[in-house]
């Protein structure tokens, strides 16, 4: 699995690194066949507050890619939010990968 973190007017130090790889750690736990993680974290020039922290990622697993973005005013609350989303994503997409079909039952003839 690759994971590349990106800040856009932001330092991505390495305390934020490791948080950011210890939460996506969760989804690689749940689901075993993640090509690739981009996480993009960037802090906007907006007027309100509230908003100005986002954090976005992208992840390429087997088959599908997986996109979800959270804007909060602390980043930390952003990256918590935003791996809850792709936690639930993640679920839906491998319950879609499971065999759901069953075999028929042969005929007693």
């Amino acid at each position: 699995m690759n994971l590349t973190i990106s800040g856009h007017h932001l330092e991505v130090t390495p305390a934020l690194r490791d948080y950011v790889a210890t939460k996506l750690d969760r989804i690689t736990r749940h689901f075993d066949q993640v090509v690739d993680i981009r996480v993009l974290l960037t802090v906007e020039k907006q007027k309100e507050k509230e908003r100005r922290q986002r954090a976005e990622c992208l992840i390429h697993v087997k088959g599908n890619d997986l996109f979800a973005e959270s804007s909060h005013a602390d980043l930390y609350a952003a990256l918590d939010d935003l791996v809850d989303k792709l936690d639930r994503q993640v679920g839906r997409h491998k319950t879609r990968l499971q065999d759901h079909s069953h075999e028929t039952p042969k005929r007693l003839m």
